[in-house]
Formats: C-alpha cells, sequence, structure tokens
C-alpha cells in the first residue's frame, strides 16, 4: 500500500503539470480531458512549463493522440511557450 495521497484537482480548465512527473501524463492529460467534458468546460489551459521543451512534446503527443482534442496551440499571452491551449470538440 502506497503512503501517497492522491492529488484532488479542482476541474477548472486549467491543468497545471508542476505538481506531476512525466511518467504520470499518460492517464492524467486523457483523465482531465474527460473530467473538463463531463463539466461542458471545452477550453483548456496546459502550464507545462519552458525548460528543455520535453513535458511541452509529451503534452503535444498526447493531445495529437486524443478524439477529443479539436485543436491547440501554445499560448500567446506572458506564459507563450510555458502553456498549451487546447480546444475539446463539443459532443
Amino acid at each position: 500500500m502506497s503512503d501517497i495521497e492522491p492529488i484532488e484537482l479542482p476541474i477548472d480548465g486549467i491543468l497545471d503539470l508542476h505538481l506531476f512527473s512525466p511518467k504520470e501524463l499518460g492517464d492524467l492529460i486523457p483523465d482531465y480531458i474527460e473530467a473538463c467534458l463531463e463539466k461542458d468546460i471545452f477550453s483548456i489551459r496546459i502550464i507545462h512549463g519552458k525548460g528543455k521543451g520535453v513535458l511541452r512534446r509529451t503534452v503535444h503527443s498526447l493531445l495529437d493522440r486524443n478524439p477529443h482534442v479539436a485543436s491547440y496551440r501554445m499560448a500567446d499571452d506572458r506564459s507563450s511557450w510555458g502553456a498549451t491551449l487546447v480546444e475539446l470538440q463539443k459532443q
């Protein structure tokens, strides 16, 4: 049994990945997308940070494979390369 408590995330369309390791993203991002859709949230901001771009590439790869993603782009605000904006398909 693990002593690690699960992290409770607010489902508000903003996902900050600084709390997670890259190996957790494979389940986290699809699960978060599903949770947003359940709450009729169709615009998501994923904060991955700038760094070397490894996390960003992982996020984009997962978004490319997700059937609920209509489009995504790098944020064009003050965070620029540190966040990705995602538009989900309305069902």
